[in-house]
């Protein structure tokens, strides 16, 4: 099911959902599994898709840890909606990860330990990763995290200008095989 929604949103959308099929078990093991779950009380992530991530982020946080899941897609955000509307500290917004700071300010966060990040950066517009990136940073601050995948190494660049500590791993189990980057201030 999740393959067949893939497709038919990558066919209408390819700048904003970046690929033909959901991520993998084992990407979603890699993107988390440096999470320090006992210690975090917030957890945003953008772009989630079909929750291959989400689902293995809420296995995993503490109850009391809120997690935030902003999806652009408005078929991917219906989806999300049926699969983890009863979840504890669980917020959904579907809109544009350029606006999380209004969002954080709606539900009074003030401090966010991970962005876990699905979004296709190279196929993004220049100026929205830009925007994505800058608020990324502002939020995440010196302590936080940003944890992405990419299919290539073309935006390196790009990150760079926003986080000093890059460290990279390459998933081959993925179609395609992607990085995964753990980004710092």
């Amino acid at each position: 099911m999740d393959i067949i929604n893939f497709v038919k949103q990558y066919i209408k959308n390819p700048r904003t959902v970046g690929a033909v099929a959901p991520s993998s078990e084992k990407l979603g093991y890699k993107m988390i599994e440096d999470i320090d779950f006992l210690n975090t009380s917030c957890i945003i992530e953008y772009g989630p898709g079909t929750g291959v991530f989400t689902e293995k982020i809420l296995k995993e946080k503490k109850e009391d840890t809120v997690f935030i899941a902003i999806e652009y897609n408005r078929d991917f955000y219906k989806i999300l909606k049926g699969k983890f509307e009863d979840e504890k500290n669980f917020i959904l917004i579907n809109d544009s990860a350029e606006k999380l700071r209004q969002y954080l300010d709606k539900y009074n966060i003030c401090n966010v330990d991970y962005i876990v990040s699905g979004l296709p950066f190279a196929s993004l517009p220049e100026n929205i990763s830009q925007n994505i990136l800058s608020v990324t940073k502002e939020i995440l601050k010196n302590k936080g995290e940003f944890i992405t995948f990419q299919y290539t190494l073309l935006k390196m660049k790009l990150f760079r200008k926003y986080f000093c500590k890059i460290n990279k791993k390459k998933v081959l189990l993925n179609l395609p095989p992607a990085y995964v980057l753990r980004c710092k201030n």
